[in-house]
């Protein structure tokens, strides 16, 4: 499958998923997740996608130190409503990561593994996201800054020309260049510049 090569540069993350172990889907429970599959799932990357997924990278590794995370074993709390803007993209990011769901989610078996109600939206927060571990009620709240990596001057103009129906092969090429370029740029570029995630 063919995609931007800087994403194979994000931040990976590593997460323990006992459902996974127990069930044997994945022995030992050792999940990864890249910045690839957040595409798969929302079937786009942009600021947003690369936001969620760096949030999460970073609210784990404060939340958990050298410790691996332990997926199903946290609780997200979203400042957003579900339905304002990419919201409900954000939040698929932070249940694929963390297995955190709304009533849905994964209802356990004997009393164990289960995930539902971890996911909220509408939160008193002020951050973006929260993120609690369910063992030590430790939390981290996360702020995306995306103005942090600002769209190129004419990008406006450029996504209106790439939308019309007489664009050009290279006014695509050229939106399509400048898009990916502003999320390498958040990804590889700037990923641990304090400013973009501002954590508390």
């Amino acid at each position: 499958m063919e995609y931007p090569s800087f994403y194979d540069e994000a931040p990976c993350i590593i997460m323990y998923d006992p459902l996974a172990d127990f069930l044997g889907a994945i022995p030992g429970g050792r999940v990864e997740y890249r910045y690839i599959d957040v595409v798969k799932l929302a079937g786009h990357s942009c600021p947003t996608t690369a936001g969620a997924f760096l949030m999460v990278a970073k609210g784990l590794t404060a939340l958990y130190q050298d410790q691996v995370p332990e997926r199903g074993a946290i609780s997200a709390a979203l400042r957003a409503d579900r339905t304002d803007g990419a919201t409900g993209v954000a939040a698929k990011i932070v249940c694929l990561i963390t297995g955190a769901a709304q009533d849905d989610g994964f209802k356990g078996l004997g009393g164990r593994f289960d995930r539902r109600n971890l996911l909220s939206f509408g939160a008193a927060i002020p951050g973006d996201l929260r993120l609690t571990r369910l063992d030590t009620k430790r939390e981290v709240d996360l702020r995306f800054v995306s103005s942090v990596v600002p769209a190129p001057r004419d990008f406006g103009n450029q996504i209106q020309r790439a939308l019309s129906n007489d664009a050009t092969d290279q006014e695509r090429k050229m939106f399509v260049a400048s898009w990916q370029e502003r999320v390498r740029r958040i990804l590889v570029d700037q990923h641990a510049n304090p400013d973009l995630v501002v954590i508390s």
